[in-house]
């Protein structure tokens, strides 16, 4: 009869209080824990079985937490004041309050424990809430509809030879599953530290952190969670400094809202998304960026054949010429990285939907970016996207509203996607964002009289201080309003697709085109309009170019090409003041006239 008594309680209120031998853990009922049965899928094989299956049906043993203490029968269970230490593999419910102690797994190096927090509150003054010392590997269940806390206090002291740093402390694999939600608080510290993997299978959490949200040196891989932080460093951090290929992130599906001053996710390696919705705010945001200022711009104009109506092919300004500013960042002494997504190895993208405000590059990897997918919603004080190696955008939606450079890599490739950036500087840029780019190189027509004139021929000094940067764009579509130059490829420009429009201004030392070596089209369609000053057209293609200067433009001057039948090729509408136009589709071709009507002015030129 004492054993149905205590069954029937457990199933109403989950206070089962537990007895019997320590292997296994438990008073050997098999009633089923009243909690939802559904397992996750992922497609990954990052995640086992027992990761994504939050059941616990079967034997358990409860603790009940009772402020100062707890209460356990089972000698798995060992309870010294408000220390609870689980010695065994088995599961157990935790449920109530504990004011200032702790719960440790010290099991065998082979046991794989289950604690369920069904409406747990756990709070360490000194130390972690949580502290998982050894076992093979730890499953936390977030009970169904439950809310449970793991707290820190506003220090550390060390009980072990391990730097405890977190209100949950983990020298072992720890995943956390289930459908209930957890609340992590470390005023000092981490919230979640991982030295080893740490994997989210479902349940919703909020983090708040002194420093790091989520601390991992093997990995973090996550699915269908729901996860809140707000982090005095990195929101999600994963770094392993012996072995360069872990230390990953992996996240697959769920909600992600990050406010980090730090970067919003790190992988010491690899990052890769598959899928899920992201808020992050890293740094503070655009609005806490350093102030990147252009004292003057160059307004330097040389002489030499090959300008753009008349004389003025001419130096670049930063060659030697005169009137050139320099870039000034005035926060240079803060080396705090606060990047929105950030990787040390690639960083892949395959679909989610991000929003994305950070103090430094939206997107960053020390090696090489790859979009496959996803939308994207960006304000940065520096790159939208950067690379080191290779930017590859193959698709997605990315809208770039506020960046200093748009999309940087020392190789640029876009095969596809729908691009729409905003840039202080240039909107493209190949070679790390180190200007090295020629001057001079021009392919048109001879100067044209009057307020609009074509582009002259190969004029100017090129290929000074050339490097080996790329761009090629094979297909896409790319809007670009850039203050800086439109398109900079210190190397060279291949365009054989897509559809690209660059958007410059007229002041001082921009190009609409900004290349070393070459720059060729073989296919898609191109319109830019911007600066006459330090104009390039393409060097080479074959299909047809008409580059012309049209005199100082306002904002909003309808730009249309017409064949000699009167049917329209092109058309635009500029949404910054211009002073050349350069145009080219697979409609435009080598040899033939064409008219180009600028406001109220028009001339008719040969494609070159």
């Amino acid at each position: 009869m004492r054993k149905m008594r205590v069954a029937a309680l457990w199933l109403a209120l989950l206070m089962l209080t537990a007895c019997g031998s320590k292997t296994p853990a438990g008073d050997g009922s098999t009633a089923s824990v009243p909690d939802s049965t559904d397992k996750l899928t992922a497609s990954s094989d990052l995640f086992t079985d027992r990761d994504l299956d939050a059941s616990y049906s079967g034997k358990s043993t409860t603790v009940t937490l009772t402020g100062t203490t707890a209460q356990c029968s089972s000698d798995a269970v060992e309870i010294h004041g408000s220390t609870v230490t689980i010695t065994d593999e088995g599961t157990y419910i935790l449920t109530g309050t504990l004011e200032d102690g702790m719960i440790v797994v010290n099991a065998d190096e082979t046991d794989k424990p289950q604690i369920v927090l069904a409406g747990a509150s756990i709070h360490s003054e000194t130390s972690a809430a949580l502290y998982v010392l050894q076992a093979d590997k730890v499953v936390v269940t977030l009970a169904q509809g439950s809310e449970n806390t793991l707290s820190s206090g506003e220090s550390f002291t060390a009980i072990d030879d391990n730097n405890i740093d977190g209100a949950v402390f983990s020298k072992q694999d720890i995943t956390f599953n289930g459908s209930g939600s957890l609340t992590v608080n470390a005023p000092a510290g981490h919230g979640i530290v991982c030295k080893d993997d740490l994997v989210l299978c479902g349940g919703t959490y909020h983090i708040t952190s002194a420093s790091h949200g989520i601390d991992a040196n093997d990995s973090v891989r996550a699915v269908s969670a729901a996860l809140t932080v707000d982090a005095g460093k990195d929101g999600i951090h994963a770094e392993n400094t012996d072995d360069a290929t872990l230390g990953f992130v992996y996240l697959e599906s769920g909600s992600y809202n990050v406010a980090a001053e730090g970067d919003g996710i790190s992988a010491g390696s690899t990052l890769q998304i598959e899928d899920g919705t992201y808020h992050i705010t890293a740094g503070g945001g655009s609005a806490n960026a350093a102030t990147l200022t252009s004292d003057s711009w160059g307004g330097y104009m040389g002489g030499g054949k090959g300008g753009m109506g008349g004389p003025g092919g001419g130096m670049r300004p930063d060659m030697g010429g005169a009137g050139y500013g320099t870039l000034t960042d005035t926060t240079a002494e803060d080396s705090t990285s606060m990047k929105g997504l950030k990787a040390s190895g690639a960083l892949t993208v395959n679909g989610g939907s991000f929003t994305v405000d950070a103090a430094d590059d939206a997107v960053h990897s020390n090696t090489s970016v790859t979009v496959n997918g996803g939308t994207f919603d960006i304000q940065t004080g520096d790159d939208g996207f950067h690379a080191d190696d290779t930017l590859s955008v193959n698709g997605g939606t990315i809208t770039i509203n506020q960046s200093y450079e748009g999309l940087e890599g020392l190789t640029v490739a876009i095969s596809g996607g729908d691009i729409t950036l905003k840039s202080s500087d240039d909107g493209i840029n190949a070679a790390g964002g180190t200007d090295q780019s020629g001057f001079g190189g021009f392919r048109g027509n001879d100067g044209f009289g009057g307020g609009m004139g074509g582009m002259g021929g190969m004029g100017g000094m090129g290929g000074m201080g050339a490097s080996n940067g790329a761009i090629t764009i094979t297909g896409g579509s790319i809007y670009m309003n850039a203050s800086g130059d439109g398109i900079d490829a210190n190397g060279t420009l291949e365009i054989s697709g897509g559809y690209v429009v660059v958007c410059g201004p007229t002041q001082g030392d921009t190009a609409v085109l900004d290349y070393d070596v070459s720059a060729t089209i073989t296919g898609g369609t191109f319109i830019g309009t911007g600066s006459y000053m330090m104009a390039q057209t393409f060097s080479d293609g074959t299909q047809g170019v008409i580059a012309v200067s049209v005199g100082n433009q306002q904002a909003g001057t309808p730009i249309t090409l017409t064949d000699t039948q009167g049917r329209e090729v092109l058309s635009a509408t500029p949404q910054l003041p211009f002073a050349i136009v350069i145009l080219s589709s697979a409609d435009v071709v080598i040899g033939q006239d064409y008219t180009i009507t600028v406001g109220s002015a028009s001339g008719t030129f040969a494609a070159s």
